[in-house]
């Protein structure tokens, strides 16, 4: 049978963990937008001098 290996005290993980007793867990974050949704929120070609008096002029 394996030896248990020895944990070794971290200062960074011992901070960390007495901030989340104090402060409590934070809130999940959300993801990234990808590459895919970046491109599809976007417009493929810039609007035409023609196509944006066109709309200035109907409303």
């Amino acid at each position: 049978m394996a030896k248990a290996k020895k944990k070794v005290f971290s200062i960074t993980k011992a901070v960390k963990a007495n901030a989340r007793e104090r402060v409590g867990t934070l809130k999940s974050s959300f993801p990234l937008p990808t590459v895919k949704e970046k491109d599809a929120a976007k417009p493929k070609h810039k609007e035409t001098l023609a196509d944006l008096l066109d709309k200035t002029g109907e409303e």
